[in-house]
């Protein structure tokens, strides 16, 4: 590949002292080689800090420590403003990058066919705290291949409908995210609403391969969605889908979202967060009535 793009990796870390060098490593031996790393520590509390010091004494990319805790969204957006690649990478600290992840993907972007494309993405392969596999995003094939292809193009209705795509295995130019103006830091994380928010108005295509190694951790933020406490995380996904029924165009959006809000309703009533469940029922009556006029 010639004339290679520049793509910037920010790679995000809280307290991953255990993962987080295989995470920097992964991204400076990739096969690609037009890429810049930039690395947030949010205030770690376990010894990350030091560890991302010693290892930057050999490898001299940009680090930003926080003062205190911003959370996933300010954080991201913070290093987002130091970028000056054409393509982005938001790689947590605790998963790992393929050799030919960033390579592949940007292949992608170059031969698609999709018009107006703003995010590839490819298949997962989770794994657990030692690195043994848990399972495929997209079963394979003994090729390697996805048995069943997930949408692409206009993927709009589907990703308010349900989670499909890993936001791990995610290549986004950078034109969609100052699109959007970074992620909005008024949530506590960041996919689902970037998910809805760009593909109103960008395209999604899907590099067909297993790019990213996510770990499946037990006190991972995505774990936080099935506790109690996780109901800053609930409210969050209320403010995502107050905002994708002001996106919705028709009818069929609109029952996506209803499927969006039976799930969020159910998983809410399971962990007990009753006080937003009455929220997210109201939404899914007003939506209901737009699906019959």
């Amino acid at each position: 590949m010639t004339n290679q793009p520049l793509v910037s990796v920010i790679c995000l870390c809280y307290n991953h002292a255990n993962y987080v060098i295989e995470a920097l490593n992964s991204v400076i031996n990739q096969s690609y080689k037009n890429v810049e790393l930039i690395v947030v520590d949010d205030c770690s509390s376990d010894n990350s800090l030091q560890l991302i010091k010693d290892w930057n004494l050999s490898h001299n990319i940009l680090f930003i420590k926080n003062e205190t805790n911003l959370g996933p969204t300010k954080a991201f957006n913070i290093a987002l403003k130091q970028t000056k690649g054409e393509y982005i990478v938001d790689l947590a600290a605790d998963d790992l990058l393929t050799h030919k992840s960033i390579e592949e993907r940007v292949k992608t972007f170059e031969s698609s066919t999709h018009q107006n494309l703003g995010i590839v993405f490819s298949n997962v392969e989770s794994i657990d705290n030692n690195g043994n596999h848990i399972e495929y995003r997209y079963p394979i094939d003994k090729n390697g291949k996805a048995i069943n292809q997930p949408k692409t193009g206009d993927v709009y209705a589907e990703l308010l409908s349900t989670y499909y795509i890993s936001a791990s295995s995610m290549l986004i130019k950078k034109e969609v995210l100052d699109d959007l103006n970074g992620y909005d830091e008024s949530l506590s994380y960041e996919d689902l609403d970037f998910w809805i928010r760009s593909s109103r108005n960008f395209t999604y295509d899907f590099t067909d391969a297993i790019l990213i190694k996510k770990r499946i951790l037990k006190n991972s933020l995505g774990k936080q969605f099935y506790l109690k406490q996780g109901k800053h995380l609930a409210k969050s996904t209320y403010m995502v889908c107050k905002k994708a029924l002001k996106l919705n165009r028709n009818k069929v959006e609109h029952r996506a979202l209803i499927n969006r809000l039976n799930y969020e309703i159910r998983l809410n009533i399971k962990v007990g967060n009753y006080a937003i469940t009455l929220k997210f029922m109201r939404l899914y009556f007003t939506t209901l009535i737009k699906t019959w006029s």
